[in-house]
């Protein structure tokens, strides 16, 4: 990741001994999710929606519509919260409150922009087609984005400003 701070000291997890200290491990779980959730807010109305995505290693890439409340909402306040989690086996113990499930965890604090530069939404479109299809060639294995298409979805970066992840495994 390139910063410099170490995003993980900004956020305090409750259970420390759960917790994912090492960044590029961080960063590995944020390569290898499918779905985020990504947390906008406005008027003290917060507002969730799942998304595909991509992290290149620096920041995280995501895409809508050119209208919706996503947009409407980084546009009137970019702080954003994102999460990425995997669910383990589920717990069942001989308390209910002892019942449990296992589980890995990234949450993720910054700051979501729109990219307006056609070249950088260009690579942070091809980025997400080159995730979730890797085997796939664009002007290969299908038809390149066109200009138009590029200037009809609204390309979003979100500059990281801190991470935590935590993680709970029986053995």
């Amino acid at each position: 990741m390139a910063t410099s701070f170490s995003p993980h000291e900004l956020v305090v997890i409750r259970r420390a001994d759960r917790a994912i200290t090492d960044d590029a491990e961080i960063a590995e779980l944020l390569r290898q999710a499918d779905v985020c959730r990504i947390a906008t807010s406005v008027n003290d109305q917060p507002f969730i929606s799942a998304n595909t995505f991509w992290y290149d290693g620096e920041r995280i890439y995501f895409h809508t519509a050119t209208q919706g409340r996503t947009l409407t909402n980084v546009q009137q306040n970019p702080r954003v919260c994102l999460e990425v989690d995997w669910r383990g086996r589920w717990l069942p113990a001989k308390t209910a409150l002892a019942f449990s499930v296992e589980y890995t965890g990234v949450v993720v604090f910054g700051r979501a922009y729109v990219l307006a530069d056609p070249a950088a939404k260009e690579r942070a479109l091809q980025g997400l087609l080159d995730k979730y299809f890797p085997g796939l060639e664009p002007g290969v294995d299908y038809r390149p984005i066109t200009p138009q298409e590029r200037d009809e979805t609204a390309v979003f970066a979100i500059h990281i400003e801190a991470w935590s992840a935590k993680r709970k495994v029986k053995e």
